[in-house]
């Protein structure tokens, strides 16, 4: 039988939540500890899925048993978080974003780096089996040459006024998702030029940011790309994609809870997916399970701290573009091409 590797989850939001009843249900995975500052939080949660439980980040650094952590937490704490976690030899699954600014984020892959420890970044569209099937294709070469990348990432309805305020904007939240799927599926980002507006709520204005983009792509390899981004499409939840190739052109996209229409007068309905979670229940898992094998087997994890620091750099060259109204490039950084990071570069 696969051993069970031994994990704990720090922070007990929707998320977090998600990701301790993943790891309680895994069959190669313990579930050890969960932390949360809500004591209640944490003592419900404990008890409902049958492990330990406090309030103190420290005891599961502290917990002999524990052989990684799943890391929920704010993004201001996530750099910090890491380098305790590297110290005490845990290894990492880290939600999106590593951190807001890429020089924190730098920080948190090279302790983990130096302490030898494995860093995963969570962006679950990897593990879902409609985009591992298309991007495998992809690269034998199905799809012949990529001329055009084009994805949809929209919400049914924003979140609170409070969660924008501290998301560290638009494009960090919400496109570096599409920028790390444009990266994986297709290469390297040379350059981007982002669009956006706040057009559904002046809110969103008051407090810098924005609830509609646009961003157009150009890929190092010469294809193409556009990005679209809406907090508020009112319909439902929509992630898509379609990739145009030489040979062919696949598109990614089921958001349909039950695969059935009703046709009446004049008209068709069939029904529509209202989040992410509902969309992508097993890529959470798949990808959880993945960071329990990277453990297990000591291999590095599919999507890297290095992936999680070239996704930041895109966002933050999307909020550059967009602020200066221009195009913006984007290149290799100085050591660290070999790690796929790219870096702005001045113009």
């Amino acid at each position: 039988m696969t051993r069970r590797v031994r994990l704990g989850v720090a922070g007990l939001g929707r998320m977090g939540r998600l990701h301790a009843e993943n790891a309680a249900a895994a069959r190669g995975i313990e579930l050890v500890r969960v932390v949360d500052a809500d004591e209640g939080l944490a003592r419900r949660m404990g008890e409902e899925l049958g492990c330990a439980w406090s309030t103190d980040y420290e005891d599961l650094l502290a917990d002999d048993r524990l052989e990684g952590i799943v890391l929920v937490t704010p993004t201001p704490l996530h750099v910090a978080m890491i380098e305790q976690a590297a110290r005490a030899g845990k290894h990492v699954l880290c939600e999106k974003p590593l951190a807001f600014a890429v020089e924190e984020a730098e920080r948190a892959t090279e302790a983990a780096a130096r302490a030898g420890i494995k860093l995963q970044v969570g962006f679950h569209r990897r593990f879902d089996p409609d985009w591992v099937s298309a991007t495998a294709r992809i690269r034998n070469g199905d799809l012949g040459d990529v001329y055009l990348f084009r994805t949809s990432l929209r919400d049914m309805s924003p979140p609170s006024l409070d969660y924008i305020r501290n998301s560290g904007g638009f494009f960090v939240d919400m496109t570096i998702h599409d920028l790390d799927t444009a990266r994986w599926m297709v290469g390297e980002i040379a350059e981007v030029a982002a669009f956006g507006a706040a057009l559904s709520d002046p809110s969103f204005a008051d407090v810098g940011d924005i609830d509609n983009a646009v961003v157009t792509l150009r890929f190092e390899n010469g294809a193409l790309g556009v990005v679209d981004n809406s907090r508020v499409a009112g319909y439902g939840y929509e992630c898509s994609t379609e990739v145009v190739g030489s040979k062919a052109t696949v598109r990614v996209g089921d958001h349909r809870r039950l695969h059935t229409t009703w046709l009446s007068a004049g008209g068709a309905r069939l029904d529509w997916v209202s989040d992410f979670i509902e969309r992508y229940p097993q890529a959470y898992r798949l990808e959880l399970e993945h960071f329990a094998a990277s453990i297990r087997d000591d291999v590095e994890p599919a999507v890297t701290g290095a992936d999680g620091v070239a996704a930041l750099v895109l966002a933050e060259a999307c909020r550059r573009s967009l602020d200066a109204g221009r195009p913006v490039s984007v290149s290799p950084a100085a050591g660290a091409a070999e790690a796929g990071s790219p870096r702005v570069a001045s113009r």
